[in-house]
């Protein structure tokens, strides 16, 4: 008996545990997440529904949105004329299964004869057979991977927990816009029929959804279904492919000691995000940011304002591995600055656009930060300010320092050479300055920085000084409290 649930636990492993694990860890076989400038791909999975259907294609056809539509082969058979619809107004259909029944429970003919029988309905109902398959729960078995080879698998890269109703559509809304970024595969349900779901849950996703679609134009961003995102994710793989081959010489790699302290480094980081509920402005913003209250001397500001003890502040924190992305593809220290001005340019307009009508914003007195910048920091109206000594103080300048060596590539070398500069200050903005930067004029009135035309291969770290916006060997670094 003992060798018999062995057994089994080895089959059911293969054939189920490890092909999920394995397609939504590493994304092996499935596309989950595409690579895009402007482009947001809505999916919507269970229907279609006769009464939710109909409305969730009015409202997408009012915004010149395109979606991809995972149908239940049962539904479809029953309303052929909304698959109709869907294809009739540049949608794209794809397979749900005949029924709402997990992969992983089904031996891979009868999943065989549910993706056939659904497929069968589709062309029927809009003359082409579906391309695009999703199991569902996202749940894949073994033979999945080798059986449906004309299918692509989509899984997705933000799910919000829609079929809900006690979550609300403005909690949904809260949701749904920190994923409000390009290439994100939404996953949203337009039935509420399905075990788990509760029937009148489509409803507040609908109106979440307009939210959504409303914030994401005004933006600039555009909602396309699978079939466009992966061709743009392919051509932004294929321009990544044409620089390295290119260029490849210029971009730094780490070593394999390197690459696991950093990929160690980076665990502790998500570890930190999740205690400290760190928040993602989104939209591929180099700032994370949380709300609390400032614990210490009063801060007098640039601007004559101050922040005083236990004010509430934005306390902001860089993402370090865009950071490390930035000094890898960078080959000069003066090619790094500039990059990172650049991202703090537009980082700062995106945190005003995430900022608004959300309540928690309301009584923050300002921004605050700790970093190794020690000039340029006032261009975008930060003041900088010296770090009071003790324990803090103390604690700070050695992790910086360990975060400078872990995760740039020269970083004993950097620390060695630089003793001197590598310390640690406050930078500060209160809101008043913010938001004339970055509400009232929608962001900073002159230009910030030069960039400097034909550099030479050798700039040298005298060019790098004449940058007005950030000196040489300042980095901005995160420091939690």
């Amino acid at each position: 008996m003992e060798n018999i649930l062995l057994w089994g636990f080895y089959l059911l492993t293969f054939y189920a545990f490890l092909p999920g694990f394995v397609s939504r860890t590493f994304g092996f076989r499935v596309f989950k997440r595409g690579r895009a400038e402007c482009e947001i791909a809505l999916t919507f999975d269970d229907g279609p529904d006769p009464r939710y259907t109909p409305l969730l294609l009015d409202l997408l056809a009012r915004y010149g949105a395109k979606a991809t539509f995972f149908v239940v082969g049962i539904h479809a058979e029953k309303h052929p004329e909304l698959l109709t619809r869907m294809q009739d107004e540049g949608h794209i259909v794809g397979i749900h299964n005949y029924v709402h029944k997990t992969n992983w429970l089904m031996r891979p003919g009868a999943v065989k004869k549910q993706i056939h029988r659904t497929s069968d309905i589709i062309k029927k109902a809009t003359g082409q057979r579906p391309n695009y398959y999703r199991p569902p729960w996202g749940i894949v078995n073994l033979f999945d991977f080798s059986k449906h080879g004309y299918l692509q698998i989509i899984l997705w890269s933000a799910m919000f927990g829609d079929w809900r109703s006690r979550l609300g559509a403005g909690r949904l809304t809260d949701r749904m816009m920190k994923k409000l970024r390009p290439g994100e595969i939404v996953l949203l349900h337009d039935r509420g029929t399905t075990f788990g779901a509760d029937e009148e849950a489509p409803l507040q996703m609908l109106e979440a959804l307009e939210t959504y679609m409303k914030a994401g134009l005004d933006r600039g961003y555009r909602f396309v279904t699978v079939k466009e995102m992966i061709a743009v994710t392919d051509e932004a793989k294929n321009a990544v492919g044409a620089d390295k081959r290119a260029g490849g010489a210029n971009t730094r790699t780490l070593g394999i000691f390197k690459r696991m302290a950093v990929s160690g480094w980076m665990a502790w980081e998500r570890c930190f995000n999740v205690l400290f509920r760190i928040v993602d402005v989104g939209d591929g913003a180099i700032f994370h940011y949380r709300i609390r209250p400032y614990y210490g001397k009063t801060l007098v500001l640039d601007d004559g304002r101050t922040i005083e003890n236990k004010d509430k502040v934005i306390e902001l924190h860089f993402d370090n591995s865009k950071l490390l992305k930035v000094m890898l593809h960078s080959r000069s220290v003066l090619q790094t600055a500039i990059q990172l001005i650049r991202e703090v340019d537009k980082a700062l307009p995106k945190l005003a656009a995430h900022m608004q009508d959300r309540k928690e914003f309301e009584e923050v007195k300002g921004l605050y930060g700790v970093s190794m910048m020690h000039r340029g920091p006032e261009a975008f109206g930060f003041s900088v300010l010296a770090m009071p000594r003790g324990l803090f103080s103390l604690f700070t300048h050695y992790y910086l320092r360990l975060l400078l060596m872990v995760l740039h590539p020269g970083g004993k070398e950097r620390l060695r050479n630089k003793q001197a500069t590598l310390v640690p200050h406050i930078m500060a903005m209160s809101m008043d300055e913010f938001n004339r930067r970055y509400v009232t004029a929608g962001g900073p009135t002159e230009k910030l920085w030069k960039e400097p035309a034909a550099a030479p291969a050798d700039t040298g770290m005298a060019a790098v000084r004449r940058q007005p916006a950030l000196e040489a060997d300042k980095t901005l670094y995160r420091v939690p409290r």
